[in-house]
């Protein structure tokens, strides 16, 4: 049994015996069972525990060395499952553990990308890809595809992205053709994370070519194995940082694909798509929040060991409020991802607390990121050091699972959507 199957086994009984009727001693103060809490119950700590633990072990020690290469780093995807840290939140009834949420994923995403953005993504990406087949795939694909990722150590992927096509989704051009039992998919993706090394990909294509018929009717999602005829892999991209992600362009050429593997039906896939993002940009910000921790403590670290005029460069008010700045930004988006995550967990509606924790914390890590070389100075700008690397793996953040434009479109809308219905 991996560690995190004992983790949740062995604490599940404890949560169960306390919601209950627990007797609270007298000299201690009750436990609040609603409203707030800041505090993170015996699973979480464990959990996080043993993905910090994995982090300073596994990947802290190698983040540089996979940076320089931009191999994929499938050791440490191998190892992250071996103890149970991917796929934790796969249902019971597909061979997984069960009952982990967002949340959970989020605090391991956290610790992962505080080591290495890059290999969080790596690993972390998969999550991506399975999302949709989570939300709307039917118990056989489930078992099928999910059971998969759960019997040996493989990834998926999400492709919906195009070369004309990012923001804009509506604007995808790959199509699907129905021809009997089968479709006939042909297109292009591009900026796929895990591209190249998925075992099977969620993939969004227009189904109906009506140029009218509005994007909720216009496409349908599907899932497509990486070893059909015709799915074609294209040279990794060489990327400004989050080198160790595995990111390329997927030609799909006639492939053929069995009914059997669309999702929901036909004219389902943009609001399974759209409504996957709702439980992905939760990690993504707080992948976000991790590298701004790593560049806090970078930064605390070098300021209390570099001297000017004598002093530690920490005693100078310039760095100190500095420090100051990057520390509120790392507490807000940490509380901002982690609402967002609660939320969705809960069923309740998150869009704009998604979208909101992702601009924030995307934000945060750049400022954070590009703070702290300032604050190393001319050794900040050399390799040697690691917050170089954190400011270029930072940028992605802004980009990635939408804009930071994109964010700040969805948050504004639903405000004046509200604005007015409440009217």
């Amino acid at each position: 049994m991996n560690p995190l199957a004992q983790i949740v086994r062995a604490t599940r009984p404890i949560y169960r015996k306390l919601s209950t009727s627990a007797p609270v001693a007298a000299a201690a103060k009750p436990i609040p069972t609603t409203g707030l809490c800041f505090e993170l119950d015996d699973e979480q700590k464990a959990l996080q525990d043993l993905a910090r633990k994995f982090t300073r072990e596994e990947i802290i020690p190698v983040a540089a060395q996979y940076d320089k290469s931009g191999e994929y780093p499938w050791p440490i995807v191998k190892k992250a499952w071996e103890v149970g840290l991917m796929n934790g939140h796969i249902p019971e009834h597909c061979g997984g553990v069960g009952g982990l949420g967002v949340f959970e994923e989020c605090l391991v995403g956290e610790e992962f990308a505080y080591g290495c953005s890059g290999i969080a993504t790596a690993v972390g990406g998969t999550n991506l890809g399975q999302t949709p087949v989570i939300i709307a795939g039917n118990k056989e694909q489930q078992k099928k595809y999910l059971g998969r990722l759960i019997d040996e150590p493989i990834v998926a992927a999400y492709c919906v992205t195009e070369p004309g096509a990012g923001s804009d989704v509506a604007g995808a051009k790959t199509k699907a053709e129905k021809k009997g039992d089968e479709w006939i998919l042909n297109g292009q993706k591009m900026w796929i994370t895990n591209g190249g090394v998925a075992n099977w990909y969620f993939v969004l294509a227009r189904t109906n070519p009506d140029p009218k018929c509005p994007a909720s009717k216009a496409f349908t999602g599907f899932i497509v194995e990486r070893e059909w005829p015709g799915v074609i892999p294209g040279r990794k991209e060489q990327n400004m940082g989050q080198r160790a992600s595995d990111t390329r362009g997927i030609t799909f050429e006639d492939v053929r694909i069995p009914k059997e593997n669309v999702l929901i039906g036909e004219g389902a896939g943009f609001k399974i798509a759209m409504g996957a993002f709702d439980k992905t940009r939760p990690p993504v910000a707080s992948g976000a929040t991790g590298l701004a921790q790593r560049a806090l403590d970078e930064a605390t670290k070098y300021s209390l060991e570099r001297k000017t005029f004598g002093v530690p460069i920490a005693k100078h008010q310039a760095v100190a409020f500095m420090l100051a700045d990057m520390a509120t930004g790392v507490e807000t988006a940490r509380l901002a991802w982690m609402r967002a995550a609660w939320l969705v967990d809960h069923g309740k509606k998150n869009t704009v607390a998604a979208s909101v924790a992702k601009l924030h914390a995307s934000e945060v890590a750049n400022k954070a990121a590009t703070d702290a070389v300032q604050i190393f100075g001319g050794n900040g700008f050399n390799t040697a050091y690691p917050v170089e690397k954190l400011m270029r793996d930072a940028k992605i953040y802004q980009i990635y699972e939408g804009t930071s434009q994109i964010q700040r479109l969805i948050i504004s809308r639903e405000i004046l959507t509200a604005a007015k219905e409440s009217n």
